[in-house]
């Protein structure tokens, strides 16, 4: 199963709101995400950065960053869109990250 994993931005003083929001992950969004192969998705900030660190199981064709087609995504990115780095669309700006080392 492949793993990947990306940043984001988060803004400033945002990390309250961000885990706030992320608590109360629209039931319609992890339902999605599951539908589409995603899992084990973790999200963790770098304080000195407020860089957001993302990593995610996939057996679906895609990333969770790659759902911009979906209704219901493109109103979470909206909803996100005060507290992170985003493009025009309101979706997250994400860096995919290589793989440079890996342990079982």
């Amino acid at each position: 199963m492949p793993k990947i994993a990306f940043k984001m931005k988060l803004m400033p003083g945002c990390k309250a709101e961000y885990k706030k929001r992320h608590d109360e992950l629209w039931p319609e969004v992890a339902t999605l995400l599951k539908k589409q192969g995603i899992s084990d998705y973790s999200i963790f900030l770098d304080e000195e950065t407020d860089t957001l660190f993302a990593v995610q199981y996939q057996t679906g064709s895609g990333s969770s960053q790659d759902m911009g087609d979906q209704e219901i995504i493109k109103k979470w990115w909206k909803y996100m869109a005060d507290i992170m780095e985003t493009h025009s669309d309101c979706s997250p700006v994400s860096k995919p990250l290589q793989l440079m080392f890996h342990m079982d």
